[in-house]
């Protein structure tokens, strides 16, 4: 078994601080910045595509173009190649996650607010940190964001159960993203990005029956083609590059602690790209879901 497929099969090891390049020079913040901003700006403009591809179909040609895009780069067959048997269920749990969180992730967008299903999509990380710590400290911090979380969900539960129960699906399998995303990032960014390619390729083959009839009319248009595919580059290959830059040099804990700010830059564009005003208690629901997530105290 090679290093690479060493390093990604132990798991949560330490990753090693000597990384070369730009990955190094820059603090992991500034990669979480940037897909902060883009883990929400893709979607958002994905949501203007789903009259014309559908919302199976945008998510097939977002994963699509992540994969075609990482193929070369990655090549994925390698890593699958050289990586051993648990190895290889971590990349085709990593993939499997993807695909179901980026389909439940757009079928919830289709229904609901995008601030809402943002701030559904980040209660499941106070839930990570009262696995690894509980106390009375994070059980306020729960309270706290499941109250922000009610007021945002106000009367949705009876209007739309359907919207809900995709971003409680979304969130649920954000926190497996997390879970996981960090297990390959410990084997240092560059491995941890053709892990990523990998996992790609394996989510397109899980969303490649579902998408692609709805898919069909992009490829018959070459301007709408062309915005579905910086759709998908802004989804899943700018943010999901970052994340990993971040990840293999921040603790599990503290990269979910920083999620908090998520919910307002889902918000912010929300209101910037469609036009999704937030009542005064959607502002104060949003307020207490960051609120609770960055009081939480992170086990070490």
């Amino acid at each position: 078994m090679d290093d690479q497929t060493q390093a990604l099969a132990a798991g949560p090891a330490p990753a090693d601080p000597a990384q070369g390049g730009l990955a190094a020079k820059l603090p992991p913040h500034v990669w979480f910045g940037v897909s902060a901003v883009f883990h929400y700006l893709g979607p958002a403009f994905a949501v203007l595509l789903f009259p014309h591809v559908g919302v199976l179909g945008m998510a097939w040609l977002r994963i699509a173009t992540a994969a075609l895009i990482f193929a070369p780069l990655t090549r994925p067959w390698r890593t699958f190649a050289r990586a051993d048997r648990s190895t290889r269920l971590l990349l085709l749990a990593f993939g499997a996650c993807l695909a179901v969180m980026n389909c439940s992730f757009y079928l919830a967008l289709d229904r609901l607010p995008i601030s809402l299903v943002a701030a559904i999509e980040f209660v499941g990380t106070i839930g990570v940190a009262l696995i690894g710590l509980r106390s009375p400290r994070n059980l306020a911090a729960l309270a706290v964001a499941v109250t922000g979380t009610l007021l945002l969900i106000d009367v949705k539960w009876s209007s739309d159960p359907l919207g809900l129960f995709w971003a409680f699906l979304n969130g649920a399998l954000f926190v497996g993203y997390i879970v996981l995303g960090h297990r390959v990032a410990r084997a240092g960014a560059g491995d941890g990005i053709a892990a990523l390619g990998g996992a790609m390729a394996i989510a397109f083959l899980v969303v490649l029956p579902i998408g692609f009839t709805d898919a069909l009319p992009a490829f018959l248009s070459p301007l709408l083609l062309l915005a579905a595919i910086g759709v998908g580059i802004c989804s899943s290959v700018i943010p999901y590059i970052c994340d990993q830059l971040a990840m293999s040099r921040l603790p599990r804990a503290s990269f979910a602690l920083m999620l908090s700010l998520l919910p307002v830059t889902a918000t912010l564009i929300g209101v910037i790209v469609l036009r999704q005003i937030p009542s005064l208690t959607d502002c104060i629901g949003i307020f207490l879901v960051v609120a609770g997530v960055a009081f939480h105290k992170p086990a070490r």
